[in-house]
């Protein structure tokens, strides 16, 4: 069979189309790159109000009294709400995925007795404008009683002071695994054992686009109307129907552009919770947007952690057992619930090698910092530290980072295979990816040219890293995805999914899925998505699940309609329905010149005459199916290879070449995934050099502006080399998450690279940020003379 490439990027082959596999233009970026998206803040309602957030300016302390009069005293503020007038409305909350009985921390929607960060929403302005509403909130005068502050999470198990005191431990919560006193005898008999203690820095999703909310209540009818910046448009809806106790049907959620989430749009935090019990008293509607400081101050951290890691080693290099006692910054209000997460991190440890043995701890603690929220692959600390110190342990056995995993990596044939944990490893290739990433890079003439720039007084370094990770989980709330899909009287389609889209390009991959089953032109196919009121329950954007998941719901619902399609052609052109051809909007009978009937034909007579139809053929083309998950989860793999040059003296760090061979399955378009493998690479360079979400002693926010939070640009990444290795996954399509990977991937990668670079100095990197400062430290001075 030959295939060729047509003008609008699609495959024929065999006289068939085929969209999915090929680099089809985005089909969002037409009104996005011409500034006529949709976000949260381009909604405008009649008599709409702004809301602004007072915020504590103290880390820890008791509110002995708020006064609004001031703030009320200004013309065209409308209300001041505190935890008293909003508080006791909560009836419920808890997040689908968790479930009610999860233990979750108490999170008060406004602060009421106490204040828990520098952020904590205290009170909630309405005024006729966002400035006003801006002046009113710095009039609310609020009574402090200060109190001595946990910031340093490291002590915080230990301390007298609680973030909780009703918890009665600062400690959130532990989970463990086999016990490390049982893997003793391994580590005292190995050849060599390589022991760190890895900190990574607090940093956060910094999405384009803040949280955002607009809420809308209808006193005549008793709908309530949400337009949000979200992952999940249908779990704000749950989420708001058990706080507010309001029937579900009465409330509907509008999601329509975001921009970007990364897991801080998964879950509704308490800013959000009080803008849905506001919005019954305020009259109006009512629309908050955060600004860049209060998305750095209250949106929530992720990556604060540390652990104490160790591998033990035969003499030839083979890993014997390994071991991580991992602890976690969880602020004061985590959401959701952080002890899971943690344990994921211990359970995944072991990575993509052949591990035997394997011990974990993992321990998550209070402080009063911002909660911590999902970022995108929130236990990428396991690869951090793991990969980290496999190229230290190389360095101490004076073996070649890359000849050391080689030996220790898994091969195809020894899938499928339970790491010692109990998470089993199918239909993934870690050594195929690692050695054709290394290939790219044409590892053995980096190694001489590193040699020549040594001899030249320049330092150059190479990383790499390897990491397994589930996407797609198949449990609970996240293993079923629904769509309808409809042939309109037109012969058009419209794909309604329930979203939605945060630059992850769902508009582009569910239309080309859908042009494929059906037989269509892509340009006859639109989607519907994020909105509640016309979409089937989905569990959003979470887990790198929605390219499985939508392929899924796709593929069984299309499948119901093309059955119908061909059955109503066979019929008109009195042909077998096995001869049956849809290509291009256009149904054929094989081998029959001239015999066709166009998809728009087919719905004419679908709607307008149905007593003309075959028997057992309903009247109209529109169908919807709900696709349940066929594996409880899907395995993805990938590595990554950095190259740079640091200068020993400034600390500066030049990237020179990044590279990533990535196993997704099947890609529905290429430029998708890379686009996503691009953007979580940038983000996981951006923690290992620049990002800092810092405190001060006191609990001060430090980095609360882009002067002082910094942030990758274009002149720190070079271009992102891509390698494609497709192994079929178990789910539809052979179809595999693509989300997280790079932001997993990318660190160790950096720091590794970094460490190689600085080797000949004896540096050992094993704390992040990698500041200029901080890798001048490492270097000895004699060692420039």
């Amino acid at each position: 069979m030959t295939a060729a490439a047509t003008g609008d990027g699609r495959v024929e082959a065999g006289g068939a189309t085929r969209y999915a596999g090929t680099r089809i233009g985005r089909v969002e970026d037409p009104r996005l790159l011409t500034g006529r998206g949709t976000y949260v803040d381009d909604i405008r309602l009649p008599g709409m109000l702004h809301a602004v957030f007072v915020r504590s300016p103290v880390a820890r302390g008791r509110i002995l009294g708020i006064d609004a009069s001031a703030a009320l005293a200004l013309p065209g503020v409308r209300h001041v709400f505190t935890a008293a007038d909003l508080n006791p409305d909560v009836r419920e909350q808890w997040h689908t995925s968790v479930g009610p009985k999860s233990p979750e921390t108490p999170r008060p929607p406004l602060a009421d007795t106490d204040v828990r960060f520098v952020g904590d929403p205290v009170a909630l302005v309405l005024a006729d404008d966002r400035y006003l509403a801006e002046d009113a909130a710095e009039l609310v005068e609020v009574d402090y009683e200060q109190l001595p502050a946990v910031v340093d999470y490291t002590r915080a198990a230990q301390a007298q002071e609680l973030v909780h005191e009703a918890h009665g431990s600062n400690v959130v919560g532990q989970l463990a695994g086999r016990p490390a006193a049982t893997l003793a005898d391994v580590f005292a008999g190995a050849a060599h054992v390589v022991t760190d203690t890895i900190h990574q820095q607090a940093h956060t999703a910094v999405p384009m686009e803040g949280r955002g909310m607009v809420v809308d209540y209808s006193a005549s009818t008793g709908e309530l109307t949400i337009h949000a910046a979200t992952q999940a448009p249908h779990e704000i809806r749950l989420f708001c129907s058990r706080l507010l106790g309001l029937p579900e049907h009465r409330i509907r959620v509008l999601m329509r552009d975001t921009g970007g989430g990364f897991g801080q749009k998964v879950m509704v935090q308490r800013d959000e919770m009080a803008l849905m019990l506001v919005a019954r008293r305020a009259g109006a509607p009512v629309k908050w947007v955060e600004d860049r400081r209060e998305n750095l101050l209250a949106a929530g951290m992720s990556r604060h952690e540390h652990a104490d890691v160790s591998m033990a080693f035969d003499p030839d290099g083979l890993i014997l057992a390994a071991s991580i006692d991992f602890v976690s910054d969880c602020g004061a209000y985590p959401t959701p619930w952080p002890v899971g997460t943690s344990a994921a991190v211990g359970m995944l440890f072991p990575g993509p090698y052949r591990v035997p043995a394997a011990s974990f701890t993992a321990t998550t603690v209070y402080t009063n910092t911002a909660g911590r929220v999902a970022y995108r692959g929130p236990w990428q600390f396991e690869t951090l530290a793991r990969e980290v110190l496999l190229d230290n342990a190389a360095r101490e056995m004076g073996m070649d980072p890359a000849e050391l995993r080689r030996r220790n990596l898994l091969r195809t044939d020894e899938l499928p295979f339970a790491n010692p944990n109990g998470m089993t490893y199918d239909r993934i290739t870690p050594l195929e990816t690692f050695e054709q990433a290394l290939e790219m890079l044409d590892y053995d003439a980096f190694r001489a040219e590193q040699a020549r720039a040594r001899e030249a007084g320049r330092y150059l370094g190479v990383g790499m890293s390897t990491y397994v990770e589930p996407s797609t989980p198949g449990y609970g709330s996240y293993a079923t995805e629904a769509a309808t899909i409809r042939i309109e009287p037109s012969g058009k389609v419209n794909v309604y999914i329930a979203g939605g889209s945060t630059g992850n390009s769902i508009e582009t991959t569910v239309v080309q899925l859908t042009a494929d089953v059906l037989g269509v032109a892509i340009e006859d196919v639109a989607t519907i998505q994020g909105d509640t009121a016309v979409t089937g329950f989905g569990a959003g954007t979470a887990g790198s699940r929605s390219g499985s998941m939508t392929a899924g719901a796709v593929r069984d619902t299309a499948t119901i309609l093309r059955e119908r399609m061909i059955a109503i052609a066979a019929h008109k052109l009195e042909a077998a329905p096995e001869d049956i051809e849809l290509v291009r909007s256009r149904a054929s009978v094989r081998g029959v010149p001239g015999a066709s009937v166009t998809v728009a034909e087919l719905a004419a007579t679908a709607y307008f005459d149905p007593y003309s139809l075959p028997p057992g053929v309903p009247a109209g083309l529109e169908a919807s199916a709900r696709y349940t998950a066929e594996t409880r989860s899907v395995w993805v793999n990938a590595a990554h290879v950095c190259t740079c040059e640091v200068d020993p003296v400034t600390g500066g760090v030049t990237l020179l070449r990044y590279i990533v061979s990535e196993d997704c399955g099947p890609m529905i378009n290429p430029s998708v995934v890379e686009g996503q493998i691009a953007g979580g690479t940038v983000q996981g360079i951006g923690g290992a050099l620049l990002e800092h979400l810092a405190y001060d002693e006191d609990g001060n926010p430090t980095a609360t502006t882009f002067v002082d939070y910094l942030l990758p640009t274009a002149t720190d990444v070079p271009v992102i080399e891509y390698g494609h290795i497709e192994t079929m996954s178990g789910g539809p399509g052979g179809y595999k998450g693509v989300g997280e990977g790079g932001a997993i991937g990318a660190p160790p990668a950096v720091v590794n690279a970094v460490a190689d670079a600085l080797a000949p100095f004896g540096a050992r990197i094993t704390r992040l940020p990698l500041t200029p400062e901080s890798l001048a430290a490492l270097v000895p001075p004699e060692a420039l003379r």
